[in-house]
């Protein structure tokens, strides 16, 4: 489908412009909200903000475009659902690294 713009008088032009716009954004949104799906209310996740080590938080509020993070410092992030990813659970992560020794007699 192609549109020959040369034919358009500028108030079409304008009108075009706000249409296509209005389009994109909602493309955005749509992107945004199906990230924002992958994740729940109440589950923990981690990112990394420029300039700092990775936090852990839990998510606390979808937003249009957003979610809000709480860290496990308290701190209050507003993150793109892009930039999130799941965290293990602290049991999971306490235990990762750790040596298992067997402690029985022989």
């Amino acid at each position: 489908m192609g549109v020959d713009i040369d034919k358009l008088t500028e108030s079409e032009l304008v009108d075009l412009n706000n249409r296509v716009v209005a389009r994109l954004r909602f493309l955005q949104q749509m992107r945004a909200h199906a990230s924002m799906l992958a994740f729940s209310l109440g589950e923990r996740v981690s990112f990394q903000p420029e300039g700092h080590p990775v936090l852990l938080g839990i998510v606390t509020k979808y937003n249009r475009k957003s979610v809000t993070v709480i860290t496990e410092t308290g701190q209050h992030w507003t993150v793109a659902p892009t930039l999130l990813t799941k965290a293990k659970p602290a049991r999971e992560r306490a235990s990762e690294g750790a040596q298992v020794i067997n402690l029985a007699k022989k």
